[in-house]
C-alpha cells in the first residue's frame, strides 16, 4: 500500500514530514482542534498544548530516519528514528487516529530516557 492508497497515512505522512523538516506551522494545518495525544509522561490534549509539546522537541532534534509506516482510511502508523545530540539510536513510534482530514489522537511511543540531557557525574 502506498500512501496514495490510505487518506490516513497521506495525512499523517504530510504532518511528520513538516515537523521534521522544521515546519511546525505546517504541520499544526493537520491536526485537530481537540486533539489527544498519549506520551510517555502524560496526555496532552489540545492543538495548542500539543503545538507547544512538539515545538519544545523540534528544538533539539537534529536528523531523522525513518523506518515504515503504514495505514488505512482512519488509522495509521510511523516508525522511526529522531535524531538529537544525546541518541540517533531510539526508535519512536506513533499510532495516529485521522477523521476529516485531522489527526484527531496520536498514541506516540518512545524511551524518554533516551532522549534526556546526560547527567553529569
Amino acid at each position: 500500500m502506498t500512501e496514495n492508497d490510505s487518506p490516513a497515512l497521506e495525512t499523517a505522512l504530510a504532518y511528520h514530514r513538516a515537523w521534521t523538516g522544521g515546519d511546525l506551522e505546517g504541520a499544526m494545518a493537520h491536526v485537530a482542534d481537540d486533539i489527544t495525544c498519549r506520551a510517555p509522561g502524560g496526555d496532552i490534549t489540545g492543538k495548542d498544548a500539543y503545538h507547544g509539546y512538539l515545538r519544545d522537541f523540534v528544538q533539539i532534534m537534529t536528523g531523522l530516519t525513518d523506518v515504515a509506516f503504514f495505514g488505512d482510511e482512519e488509522r495509521a502508523v510511523l516508525f522511526y528514528y529522531p535524531h538529537t545530540a544525546t541518541t540517533s539510536t531510539a526508535p519512536a513510534a506513533e499510532h495516529f487516529t485521522i477523521r476529516d482530514g485531522r489527526i484527531v489522537e496520536s498514541l506516540l511511543v518512545f524511551d524518554r530516557l533516551s532522549f534526556a540531557p546526560p547527567q553529569e557525574q
